[in-house]
């Protein structure tokens, strides 16, 4: 499917907030300036800008124009309740290797409704505290039918708007339900050796897993995190 002009530049600023070249706080070049760069018209470039804005990526600042939003932390796996901000219970994280395509475990497939075999895309980072030292461990794993047609996950650079809301643009799908499982069991090697830690270490494993209304998976969240610095507290009325 062809890519239209303003859908072109809306990519290209989004590409380069992500490469930091307009860093949080800074304005985007103009409409105006948009549109003699990339020889369009000036309600093309607008168009573009709205796109950004519509995704929450830019915002609108009087005598200054757009600025581009702090850059939005990670949060561990879970922790996305319905109506809770991006940011919400978020901290620093870091990209682990480059997101590739293999074959999942079982519990994983079983989640996601994949068939034996078939392979998932999956991305990892590690959350960590404003120190550096590590706090989570977390693998987030998409299906064929998401990863796809949304093909910035496959990529390493951060997605400045969210995977959320990639996603919906990509594919009009979002979550409708989320469901969160946590169980205690000892870290792997791999995770004993991203979280610093000595085996055998018991870590507190949640599991969430999002679904659009047709009951259908969008991605599974693997979070891993020491047991002796796990928390979480529920708050409700009585």
């Amino acid at each position: 499917m062809a890519v239209l002009k303003y859908e072109e530049i809306a990519e290209s600023l989004r590409a380069q907030i992500a490469n930091g070249e307009f860093p949080p706080g800074t304005a985007i070049p103009s409409g105006r300036d948009l549109a003699e760069q990339w020889s369009v018209s000036r309600a093309t470039a607008i168009k573009a800008v709205d796109v950004l804005r519509a995704d929450g990526i830019v915002e609108a600042r009087q005598g200054t124009g757009f600025i581009v939003v702090e850059t939005p932390v990670g949060r561990p796996a879970g922790a996305r309740h319905a109506g809770a901000a991006r940011v919400s219970g978020g901290m620093p994280f870091q990209r682990i290797g480059n997101p590739e395509w293999t074959i999942p475990p079982a519990h994983i497939a079983g989640a996601l409704g994949m068939d034996e075999g078939e392979e998932a895309l999956v991305r990892a980072r590690l959350m960590h505290y404003p120190d550096g030292t590590p706090h989570s461990y977390v693998t987030a794993w998409f299906p064929p039918s998401i990863a796809r047609n949304a093909p910035r996950l496959a990529q390493t650079a951060p997605i400045a708007e969210g995977t959320t809301r990639y996603i919906r643009r990509q594919t009009g799908r979002f979550p409708a339900e989320g469901s969160d499982t946590t169980t205690i069991r000892l870290a792997s090697e791999v995770e004993a050796e991203r979280l610093r830690l000595d085996r055998p270490t018991a870590v507190a494993v949640v599991l969430h897993v999002a679904t659009d209304h047709e009951g259908g998976a969008l991605v599974c969240e693997e979070g891993v995190t020491p047991e002796g610095i796990y928390e979480r507290t529920d708050s409700y009325p009585m």
